[in-house]
């Protein structure tokens, strides 16, 4: 097995400086059009994603057993070297741009993933606000596994990309050079995923590279100031209703449906998917006493 960090909680200590260095650079040079620092939605943020740790320490005992079966029934070995771990994040970083683009347009993903985008806020704080029913990613990274991945070495290179996108989240940073706008996910990048408005909905996927979403065609460059949010949000700091408020919408919706089609488009469309209007036989059927070729449309001439 690989000697490989974890990422993730070697860079707590670094999560809190560099949290509490731009709380205090924001309260001493605030930026009126800013979003800012709220305490409430900090601490909200800061509790999802402790919770995140102990919830995914669990998830990972099923995703474990599923990796190394399929790493044991796999012929091929990738050696965990410099340069292979190099490749292994390009790898997993491209792959990661389609688990993302996937939890944003497919609603039971989405109600996962919605937890993140959750907070109105754009801040260091927001990136610790992870979800806690992380179990809907690890099919996206199968593929690598049955490569010849080891398990450990996908868990070091997924690590990093979450550690990367940590400073990401921060309007403390205007645009970079052109170089690495166009290669690299920046916050100028990144404030339009978190975005709410319709042109930057659905928008800059990438972890640590851009470039997927210019290849793929997801990729709107910052224009205008963003509004961050959902496009419906939500009004509450309870962890728990954060956490599962998705879901919860969506057992409402499949109560409420009158056919199993629609049960199925709501957990598997799209989160703002809808169905077609039901037209009752009433409202389409011919009035009693009215000829069927009167009631028909008339051919255009």
């Amino acid at each position: 097995m690989p000697n490989l960090p974890d990422v993730v909680l070697w860079s707590i200590p670094a999560f809190v400086l560099l949290s509490v260095l731009e709380m205090v650079t924001v309260r001493l040079h605030p930026d009126e059009d800013a979003a800012g620092y709220d305490a409430k939605d900090a601490a909200t943020s800061v509790g999802m994603g402790l919770g995140s740790l102990a919830f995914d320490f669990l998830w990972k005992i099923p995703i474990v057993a599923i990796y190394t079966a399929v790493y044991e029934l796999t012929p091929a070995r990738v050696p965990v070297l410099w340069w292979t771990i190099l490749l292994m994040l390009l790898a997993q970083d491209f792959f990661y741009y389609w688990s993302h683009r996937g939890h944003h347009v497919i609603r039971i993903l989405w109600a996962c993933h919605v937890v993140h985008h959750s907070s109105r806020k754009f801040n260091l704080t927001t990136a610790l606000r992870q979800p806690w029913t992380s179990l809907t990613a690890w099919p996206f990274y199968l593929p690598l596994i049955a490569c010849g991945v080891h398990p450990a070495a996908l868990a070091f290179c997924s690590s990093a990309n979450l550690v990367y996108q940590f400073w990401v989240h921060t309007e403390r940073i205007d645009k970079l050079p052109r170089p690495f706008e166009y290669v690299l996910n920046t916050p100028s990048h990144h404030r339009v995923h978190h975005a709410s408005q319709g042109g930057y909905l659905d928008r800059n996927f990438g972890g640590i590279l851009i470039v997927w979403d210019r290849l793929f065609g997801s990729f709107t460059p910052e224009t205008e100031r963003p509004v961050f949010g959902l496009t419906k949000n939500i009004e509450t700091s309870n962890p728990l209703r954060v956490a599962t408020h998705e879901y919860a919408a969506i057992a409402r919706d499949i109560r409420a449906a009158g056919t199993w089609s629609e049960r199925a488009g709501r957990v598997f469309r799209g989160p703002g998917w809808q169905p077609e209007p039901r037209t009752s036989a009433a409202a389409t059927a011919p009035k009693s006493g009215t000829p069927a070729a009167a009631a028909a449309p008339e051919h255009a001439a």
